[in-house]
């Protein structure tokens, strides 16, 4: 990005991008959904509050549907899954509007892909309290743990 003639600067938690965001408000922001701690969500919600105008463009390597529509509802201009060229990240900052033209697939989920994007549901209404998706999905929390650890199905 720096060599497309963005100033970066990189946080890797919450906490450490929020204290950069206080000193200097981002017009731009990339962020991982996956961040240790404070999930990537939490951060939309903080950059948010400190300068309403940042466009960010969330990404990562475990999409779900229940994860890109938190993103775009806290805030997030665009979510995108890894892996993301620069070209792609850049497109993604400038883009305002939908596109009708995604082709819309006529095949169903497989039930892995529609477990997992449940899991997913689920875990976002009870704000990543894994505990708690665990009680509500009448699952014991280590199982849940396990599918959580491994990566989605692609469809």
């Amino acid at each position: 990005m720096q060599k497309r003639g963005f100033e970066t600067r990189i946080a890797h938690d919450v906490t450490s991008a929020v204290s950069l965001a206080e000193e200097d408000p981002p017009e731009y922001a990339i962020i991982d959904l996956s961040l240790p701690g404070e999930s990537g969500l939490d951060l939309i919600s903080k950059l948010k509050e400190i300068d309403e105008h940042t466009r960010m463009v969330v990404m990562t390597g475990y999409t779900s549907l229940a994860s890109a529509v938190e993103a775009i509802k806290l805030g997030a201009i665009h979510y995108l899954a890894k892996p993301a060229d620069a070209d792609e990240i850049q497109h993604a900052f400038h883009r305002d509007e939908g596109d009708s033209t995604v082709p819309i697939s006529t095949r169903p989920l497989s039930v892995a892909r529609l477990e997992w994007e449940h899991i997913q549901r689920v875990l976002a209404e009870c704000e990543g309290n894994i505990s708690e998706t665990a009680r509500r999905l009448n699952m014991h929390r280590r199982t849940l743990q396990r599918k959580l650890n491994k990566r989605p199905v692609k469809e």
